[in-house]
C-alpha cells in the first residue's frame, strides 16, 4: 500500500524520471568514436606499463620532446576499463557520465520541473542537442566537474550555511589530474560568484543581492584552495598555467573545428537561444544569474565546444524564470508516450559496440606496418588512428604539441600555401597519407617523386610512397 500511495503521489516526478533516463540512453546509444580516443587509449596504455608521459613518443618528427600529459588520469583509467570490460566500455562510458550529470540537475531541479512541465519537456528535447558533444573523451568528466560546482556555488549563494562548497578544492586535484585543460573552471566561477555578490542594486528587471560575510569568507576560502589544489598533480604549477597558454594559441583555435566560432546558420545552435525566456519573464532577473547567462552565451558564441558548458550552467538557472503552468490531465500520458518513443529508438539504434572508424581500412593500416615508413605525413584526423595501430606520426589530435614546431608547415602542405613543394622536401617524407579531399593529394597525383600505392575512394584516402633518387 506504501508503495502504491508514493507512485500516486509522485506519479508526474517518476514519468518525468523515466523520460530523462531515456533522454541518457538515447545519448548513450548515439555514441561518436571520434579520431582522439585513440590515441588516448594508446598514452593509457603506455602510461599503465611505463609511468605518467612528460615527453612525446608516438609522433616521428616530435619524438622526445616535451609534452604535458594533462589528461593523465582519465587515459589510464578508460585504458583498463576498456582492458577489463571490452567493447561493451564504448557504451557504458558515455551511459554512466549522462546519467550523473542527468541526476546532479534532476536532485536540483526536481520541483522545478513540475513546475511547467510543457517546458521542460521542451528543455529535455531540444537538449538532445547535446549528443553532438557525446564523445569518448575526457570532456565528458569535465561537465560533471562543472555541475557540481555550479551546483555547490548557487548552493552557498542560497543558504550561508552550506558546506558543500568545501568539496570544490577536492574537485580541482582530480579535475587537474583527469582534464587539467578545463580545471582552471572551478576557482574562476568560485570567482564570479564572490565579485557578483559584492553588489546591491535594483535596475530595470536585473537585481543585485549582496551576500553577507560568511558567505565571502566561504567564498574566497574556497577559490584560495582550489587555485592551490589544481597545482596538485604530477605537471605541478605548469598545469595552473596550461588552459590560459592553450587558449592564447591562435593557430591552433583558427584551425582545429571544435574550437571555431558559432556559425548562427547553423541550426543546431539555436535550441540555446530558449533562454530568452529571461526577456518574458515576470521575475526578476538576479545578476548572478545575468552574469551567467552573458558569459556562457559568450563562450558558446566563442567556441562550438563549449556550448555544453552553456547547457550546464542554465539548467540551475532558466528554471527560476517560467512561470507556472497547470497539470493538464493528459500530460502525463504525452510523458509516457515521448518516453517510450525514445526508448524504441534506442532498442532500434543500439550501437555494434565495436571500435571502427570510417576514415580509413584495416589494408592501408597491414601496408604500413609492413613498410615500417620512418617519416610518414599523414591527415590530422588519421593521427589517433594510427598511434592506436603503433605506426609514428607525423601530426594528430594533440594541437597544443605540434602548434609551436610544425603544425604550421602541416597546414601549408595540405592547402599547398606558401613554398609548399620546399617544405615537402625539408620533412623528407618516405609514405603520405592523404585524404582525396586534401588539397596536397592533387599535387602529389601528378608529382614525377612520389607514387600511388594504395587508394581507398569509398574512404576518401590515398597512400604515396616517395620515388628513392
Amino acid at each position: 500500500m506504501k508503495i502504491k500511495k508514493f507512485i500516486k503521489e509522485n506519479s508526474m516526478t517518476l514519468l518525468l524520471g523515466f523520460l530523462i533516463f531515456s533522454f541518457v540512453l538515447t545519448l548513450a546509444v548515439s555514441i561518436c568514436i571520434d579520431t582522439d580516443f585513440f590515441w588516448h587509449i594508446k598514452a593509457g596504455e603506455y602510461m599503465s606499463k611505463h609511468g605518467v608521459l612528460t615527453k612525446d613518443v608516438f609522433s616521428w618528427y616530435m619524438y622526445g620532446k616535451s609534452w604535458m600529459s594533462h589528461e593523465w588520469l582519465f587515459e589510464i583509467i578508460i585504458y583498463n576499463l576498456n582492458k577489463l570490460l571490452g567493447n561493451s566500455f564504448y557504451f557504458i562510458f558515455p551511459f554512466v557520465c549522462i546519467s550523473i550529470l542527468e541526476l546532479i540537475f534532476f536532485n536540483y531541479n526536481k520541483s522545478k520541473y513540475l513546475k511547467n512541465v510543457p517546458f521542460t519537456l521542451v528543455w529535455i528535447v531540444f537538449s538532445l542537442i547535446f549528443v553532438f558533444f557525446i564523445q569518448i573523451r575526457p570532456h565528458l568528466v569535465s561537465y560533471i566537474f562543472l555541475a557540481l560546482t555550479i551546483w555547490f556555488l548557487y548552493d552557498l549563494y542560497k543558504n550561508e550555511e552550506d558546506k558543500k562548497i568545501y568539496f570544490l578544492p577536492l574537485i580541482s586535484i582530480i579535475w587537474a589530474n583527469v582534464h587539467g585543460g578545463s580545471s582552471n573552471l572551478g576557482y574562476i566561477f568560485c570567482f564570479i560568484f564572490l565579485i557578483t555578490g559584492l553588489f546591491s542594486f535594483n535596475f530595470s528587471k536585473i537585481e543585485a543581492k549582496r551576500i553577507n560575510k560568511k558567505q565571502i569568507v566561504k567564498y574566497l576560502v574556497a577559490m584560495i584552495l582550489s587555485m592551490g589544489a589544481v597545482c596538485i598533480n604530477v605537471h605541478g604549477f605548469k598545469m595552473f598555467l596550461y588552459p590560459y597558454q592553450n587558449m592564447g594559441d591562435t593557430l591552433m583555435l583558427s584551425n582545429i573545428m571544435e574550437w571555431f566560432p558559432t556559425v548562427l546558420s547553423d541550426a543546431s545552435h539555436y535550441p540555446y537561444f530558449i533562454l530568452v525566456v529571461f526577456i518574458f519573464s515576470k521575475r526578476k532577473i538576479q545578476f548572478i544569474d545575468f552574469v551567467l547567462f552573458g558569459i556562457s552565451l559568450f563562450l558558446g558564441l566563442k567556441s562550438i565546444r563549449f556550448w555544453p558548458f552553456t547547457y550546464i550552467i542554465m539548467n540551475f538557472v532558466v528554471f527560476d524564470y517560467v512561470g507556472k503552468r497547470k497539470i493538464d490531465k493528459n500530460t502525463g500520458l504525452g510523458i509516457l508516450l515521448l518516453a517510450c518513443s525514445l526508448v524504441l529508438f534506442c532498442i532500434n539504434n543500439f550501437p555494434k559496440l565495436s571500435l571502427s572508424t570510417d576514415l580509413l581500412d584495416d589494408k592501408v593500416i597491414t601496408i604500413l606496418k609492413d613498410v615500417k615508413p620512418k617519416r610518414l605525413y599523414n591527415m590530422y584526423d588519421y593521427g589517433g588512428i594510427l598511434i592506436y595501430n603503433d605506426i609514428k606520426v607525423f601530426v594528430d589530435g594533440r594541437a597544443d604539441l605540434y602548434s609551436k614546431y610544425n603544425y604550421k608547415d602541416y597546414l601549408d602542405m595540405t592547402a599547398l600555401k606558401g613554398d609548399y613543394p620546399k617544405l615537402i622536401d625539408k620533412y623528407d617524407f618516405d609514405y603520405l597519407l592523404v585524404s582525396n579531399k586534401q588539397q596536397i593529394n592533387t599535387y602529389l597525383k601528378y608529382s614525377d617523386k612520389h607514387e600511388l600505392i594504395y587508394e581507398n575512394k569509398d574512404k576518401g584516402f590515398t597512400l604515396y610512397r616517395t620515388i628513392e633518387k
